[in-house]
């Protein structure tokens, strides 16, 4: 008896682990639209790493975009450091947006000030800034 409950009580606790990691069906991934806004944070942790991003609407006011993105290792495989986003700096992000309508998404891609975008894949592409004299 007390095995059949061990193994009950396992297969709930798998069961509920489970359930508990989201899938992407919140996410529109046939739509991907571009904001542009002031990083507040970039969360550099396990299982998902995430970007808030201020980004200020038509109307004229702040909302704060959650962007959600893939395992850090992932992300480290792929060139991204912790340091490359920074609170204050100012770049374009690609998102699908949530299905819902709420502000957020699902992180496509970023161009920084430079011209550098990189998806979660790696960099995309460079675009030369000025010649230096």
């Amino acid at each position: 008896m007390r095995t059949l409950l061990a193994t009950f009580l396992i297969g709930l606790g798998l069961a509920t682990s489970a359930f508990a990691h989201h899938s992407m069906n919140g996410f529109d991934r046939a739509k991907t639209i571009t904001v542009t806004g002031t990083v507040k944070q970039f969360k550099w942790a396990n299982p998902h790493s995430w970007i808030e991003v201020e980004v200020v609407n038509a109307k004229g006011v702040p909302e704060l975009w959650n962007l959600e993105m893939t395992a850090p290792g992932i992300l480290a495989r792929a060139g991204w450091k912790s340091t490359m986003l920074k609170a204050g700096d100012k770049a374009t992000f690609g998102v699908h947006p949530m299905v819902n309508g709420d502000i957020g998404g699902q992180f496509v891609s970023v161009t920084f000030a430079d011209g550098l975008t990189m998806t979660e894949r790696g960099q995309q592409t460079a675009t030369p800034g000025p010649a230096k004299q």
